[in-house]
C-alpha cells in the first residue's frame, strides 16, 4: 500500500462525502423549526377534508363518493419557501380515496353526482334530431365542453358518421337502447336483447367502451337496470329536464335548466331546434358556478380542490 495517498484518491472521498451530505439533506429538507415550515404544519387541519363513501340515497339511488383531502406539507414548504410567507394559493393537497366506491354498492340506478361536488353534467338524448346535432358538437367544441350523447341503436345504423363524429369530438358514447322502446313493459330477458341489439350496431362505430345506459322517457323497471347491468353498464337518469322536445322558447329553455342547477345535476336536453340555438348561452351560464364534465369525471371520486 502506498505510503501517501494520491489526490485524485483525495478528491474521490470528499465527493463521497459530499454526496451522503446532500443525500441526507434533501430526506429532511427542512427543520421541524422552521418558522414556515411549522406555520403550513399548524395550518393544515383547517384545510383537511373527510373522505365521502358512496352510498344509496332514498331518492337520488346510486351516489358516487369523493375523495377526501389534506396538505402535503413538504410540497406546500417548497412551493412557499422563495416568499418566506404563508400562501394559501400554493398549498399542494393530496387526495385521500374513499372506502366505498360506486362499484362496491348493489345495482342500483344512478340520477346526479356527489352533492359536494360543483360539476354537471349535460346528457343528450338521441333518437331523431339528427340536422342539429353537427352544430351542437360545434358549440361544444367552441367553448371546449364535453358532453354525454346517448345513441339509440336504430339512429346509429342511419347515422354512422355522426355517431363518428360524435365520439371523435371526445364526447362520451352511451347506450339509448334500441327503437326508443319503454324498458318499463320489457322483460329482463326482453331489455337485455334490446341493449345487446344496440351495443352491438355502436360498439361496431366507436372505440370507446359503453358504460353508460340512459333509458328512453326515463322509463324502467329494475329488472332492465339489471339487464343494464349484466352489460357492465350504469343506467343514468337526470335530475334537470329541460323539455326541450315541447319546442319551448329560448327563455323557458334557459329558464328551465338555469333555475335548477345545483351540485352534481345530470341536465337532460335532445338534439332539438331550440337546444342547438341556446346551447352557446346556456354553456357560459353554468360556467359561471360549475364544472361541466362527461358522466365519467361527474362520477369519478376525484375532488376538485
Amino acid at each position: 500500500m502506498n505510503k501517501y495517498i494520491k489526490p485524485a484518491v483525495i478528491l474521490f472521498l470528499l465527493i463521497s462525502c459530499l454526496a451522503v451530505y446532500l443525500s441526507s439533506n434533501q430526506s429532511n429538507p427542512v427543520s421541524s423549526s422552521n418558522p414556515l415550515y411549522e406555520q403550513i404544519k399548524s395550518k393544515q387541519q383547517d384545510y383537511f377534508k373527510k373522505p365521502q363513501n358512496a352510498y344509496i340515497d332514498q331518492v337520488w339511488k346510486k351516489t358516487p363518493g369523493l375523495n377526501g383531502r389534506k396538505v402535503n406539507i413538504e410540497k406546500s414548504y417548497n412551493k412557499m419557501k422563495k416568499e418566506g410567507t404563508f400562501n394559501e394559493e400554493k398549498l399542494v393537497f393530496e387526495q385521500i380515496p374513499p372506502e366505498v366506491s360506486l362499484e362496491d354498492l348493489p345495482v342500483s340506478p344512478i340520477y346526479r353526482g356527489h352533492p359536494d361536488k360543483e360539476m354537471v353534467s349535460l346528457l343528450i338524448n338521441v333518437s331523431w334530431g339528427a340536422e342539429f346535432i353537427p352544430d351542437m358538437v360545434e358549440t361544444l367544441s367552441k367553448h371546449r365542453v364535453k358532453a354525454n350523447f346517448f345513441i339509440d341503436g336504430a339512429f346509429a345504423s342511419e347515422h354512422k358518421d355522426l355517431v363518428q363524429m360524435i365520439e371523435e369530438e371526445g364526447h362520451l358514447i352511451g347506450s339509448h337502447g334500441y327503437g326508443h322502446k319503454d324498458f318499463a313493459k320489457l322483460s329482463k330477458s326482453q331489455a337485455l336483447t334490446n341493449l345487446d341489439k344496440a351495443n352491438n350496431i355502436i360498439s361496431s362505430l366507436v372505440e370507446s367502451e359503453i358504460k353508460w345506459f340512459a333509458p328512453p322517457a326515463g322509463s324502467f323497471t329494475m329488472g332492465a337496470v339489471e339487464a343494464a347491468e349484466n352489460f357492465d353498464m350504469y343506467t343514468i337518469l337526470w335530475t334537470v329536464d329541460s323539455i326541450d322536445w315541447k319546442k319551448p322558447t329560448k327563455d323557458v329553455f334557459l329558464h328551465r335548466i338555469t333555475s335548477k342547477l345545483h351540485n352534481g345535476a345530470t341536465i337532460l336536453m335532445h338534439p332539438t331546434a331550440v337546444t342547438a340555438s341556446s346551447l352557446g348561452e346556456l354553456i357560459p351560464i353554468i360556467q359561471e358556478q360549475y364544472k361541466i364534465g362527461t358522466l365519467e369525471d361527474l362520477m369519478s371520486e376525484k375532488r376538485g380542490g
